[in-house]
C-alpha cells in the first residue's frame, strides 16, 4: 500500500471505528476471563493463591501483609482516656489550659465561643501492662492483655477538625469527597484472591452516643473503576441488597438471564468502548456466585461455641461489632483483602464517662479477641490488624465541667491508633506528646505516613501506585509528602 493509499484508508476510518475493531478481541477476552466454567458453575468461595486481576508488577516487592482489618472508631476515640496517659494531669485537674499548650489552634464551632478552657484529667484508672509497662486503661481490660502484641502510636495527627473531612482524610487521603478509599485502591492495585467474594467490604455497627453520617463514598472507588468499591454487608438474612433472586426466579432462570445481558452488554462495550461496562458485567457476575459464597460465609451456626465466648456475648447479636469481627475473620480467612469495620458513636462532646464505658464496653473484647483468633488460625503474621479513629479529643472540657461529667472536643493535633501483625513490632509504643495530650513532641506520624506504612506492608510502594486523572498521577497519599514509619516495624 503507498503512502497515499495509507492516508486515503486512515481518513475513513473514525477514531470510533477504530477502537470498535480492536475492542471486539479486547471485549471477548474479557468476557471470556469474567464468564469462565468457574463462574458459570456458581462455584463455593475459594481462596486462590494467585490474585485475580491487579496491575503488572504489584507488588512492588515481597508482602508481609495479605490482607488488612481496620477497626474504625468513628467519632474520635478519646486518647488521653484510653491509651495517652500522663500521671500530671491529676495535678492540673480543674485548671485552664495555658495558652502555651493551645498555641492559638483552630477550634470547632462546638467550643470557639467558650471563655474558659478547664483541663479535665481522667475519671477512669489506669495501670501498667505487658513487658513494656504500657499504660492503659481500666476501660479496655481485653486490650490490656494483648498489648504485648501491639504497636501503640501515640503521635498521629491530621489538619482535619471537623467529623466528614476527617473520616474522609483518613480513608481517601483527600478531605474533599470524590476520592478512591483506601481498599478500593488496594483491589485495584492488587487485585482478589476470591472470585466468589467481593475484594473490599464494608461492616457498620454503632454504639450508643452521638452518631455521625458515614456515606457510601468513604468506601467508594472515586475515579478508579467502580468495581473496586467496598461492598457493604448487613446483619440479617439478606447481607448484601438486591443479591438474593425476585420471588419465581431460581439459579437457572438467572443464569440464563445473565448470559442474555452479558450479550447486550458485550454489543454495548464493542460500540461504544466505555470500560465501566466490563465492571458492570463482571460485577453481575461476582453477584450471582456471591449468591453461593455469602450465605456460607455469615451463617456463623458452624462456628464452635469457643468463639463465641472468646469474642464475648455480643457476638451472637446481630449488627454487633463483636459480631462483625467473627465475620471479618471469617472473611480473612476466605481471601478478602481489606476489611473495615466501622463502630459509631465515639462522638463523646457530653457525658464522656458514661458514653466512653459503653463504647468500650462495645469493642474491646471484640477487638482483643481478633488478635488472638488470628494468632492461634496462624493468620497474625500475614493479616495487617489497625485500630483507630479520625481524631482525638481535647483535654479540655466542652461545656460545664461537673464532678463526674464532662464532655470533650475535637482534637487532630494529636491523637492515638494502634497497629498489630504482619511485620509490626509487638510491644511496642511510638511517639510521644506532652503532659497535656495536646501536643506533639517526638516522632510525629500524619495520618498519610499511617497510610503510606499500611501500603508498604502489602508490598505496595505508596509513590508508586498511582491512576492518571485530570492530567495528575493520583495516589492514596496525596501530593504532599508522606513517609512509611519504619520504626513501627521489624527489621
Amino acid at each position: 500500500m503507498n503512502e497515499k493509499a495509507l492516508q486515503d484508508y486512515c481518513d475513513h476510518v473514525t477514531r470510533r471505528q477504530l477502537f470498535g475493531y480492536s475492542g471486539k478481541a479486547l471485549g471477548a477476552a474479557a468476557l471470556t476471563s469474567l464468564m469462565g466454567a468457574k463462574a458459570l458453575a456458581g462455584g463455593d468461595a475459594k481462596t486462590e493463591e494467585k490474585p485475580i486481576g491487579g496491575l503488572p508488577g504489584v507488588p512492588h516487592f515481597p508482602a508481609k501483609a495479605k490482607r488488612v482489618i481496620y477497626m474504625f472508631m468513628s467519632g474520635g476515640p478519646s486518647h488521653m482516656d484510653l491509651f495517652d496517659y500522663h500521671p500530671e494531669m491529676r495535678e492540673f485537674h480543674g485548671e485552664e489550659l495555658p495558652e502555651r499548650i493551645r498555641q492559638g489552634q483552630r477550634l470547632t464551632k462546638m467550643t470557639s465561643e467558650q471563655k474558659s478552657f478547664p483541663c479535665v484529667a481522667p475519671m477512669f484508672k489506669f495501670e501498667k501492662h505487658g513487658e513494656m509497662q504500657t499504660w492503659v486503661s481500666e476501660l479496655l481490660p481485653h486490650t490490656q492483655k494483648i498489648v504485648d502484641d501491639i504497636s501503640i502510636v501515640k503521635s498521629m495527627h491530621t489538619e482535619a477538625i471537623n467529623h466528614d473531612p476527617a473520616i474522609t482524610f483518613i480513608n481517601t487521603g483527600r478531605q474533599q469527597p470524590g476520592k478512591p478509599s483506601m481498599g478500593a485502591w488496594l483491589s485495584y492495585g492488587l487485585g482478589s484472591l476470591n472470585e466468589n467474594l467481593p475484594t473490599f467490604v464494608v461492616m457498620i455497627s454503632r454504639g450508643g452516643g452521638n452518631l455521625q453520617a458515614l456515606y457510601s463514598r468513604l468506601w467508594g472507588s472515586g475515579f478508579l473503576p467502580s468495581k473496586h468499591q467496598g461492598v457493604k454487608l448487613r446483619g440479617g438474612k439478606s447481607p448484601v441488597l438486591y443479591l438474593q433472586n425476585p420471588d419465581g426466579v431460581d439459579r437457572a432462570m438467572r443464569r440464563r438471564m445473565l448470559d442474555g445481558l452479558s450479550q447486550i452488554n458485550q454489543k454495548h462495550y464493542e460500540e461504544f468502548n466505555d470500560p465501566e461496562t466490563l465492571t458492570r458485567i463482571s460485577q453481575y457476575e461476582l453477584a450471582f456466585r456471591m449468591q453461593a459464597s455469602m450465605p456460607e460465609l455469615t451463617d456463623l451456626s458452624s462456628e464452635p461455641e469457643s468463639t463465641f465466648e472468646l469474642y464475648g456475648p455480643d457476638s451472637k447479636k446481630p449488627n454487633t461489632f463483636a459480631r462483625n469481627c467473627v465475620v471479618a475473620r471469617r472473611l480473612a480467612e476466605r481471601g478478602v483483602r481489606f476489611i473495615q469495620l466501622y463502630h459509631r458513636a465515639w462522638d463523646q462532646h457530653s457525658n464522656l464517662p458514661k458514653q466512653l464505658r459503653g463504647q468500650c464496653k462495645d469493642v474491646d473484647q471484640a477487638s482483643a479477641a481478633l488478635i488472638k483468633d488470628l494468632k492461634q488460625r496462624g493468620m497474625f503474621e500475614d493479616t495487617l490488624i489497625v485500630w483507630g479513629g479520625e481524631f482525638g479529643r481535647t483535654i479540655y472540657s466542652q461545656g460545664k465541667l461537673t464532678k463526674d461529667n464532662h464532655g470533650r472536643d475535637h482534637h487532630g493535633r494529636a491523637f492515638t491508633s494502634w497497629i498489630a501483625g504482619a511485620g509490626v513490632k509487638r510491644g511496642f509504643e511510638y511517639g510521644k506528646t506532652d503532659e497535656y495530650a495536646y501536643n506533639i513532641l517526638e516522632n510525629p506520624v500524619h495520618i498519610r505516613d499511617m497510610n503510606a506504612t499500611i501500603l508498604n506492608q502489602l508490598g505496595i510502594d505508596h509513590n508508586r501506585l498511582t491512576f492518571k486523572f485530570q492530567g495528575l498521577d493520583e495516589k492514596l497519599t496525596g501530593v504532599e509528602h508522606a513517609h512509611v514509619v519504619k520504626d513501627i516495624l521489624q527489621s
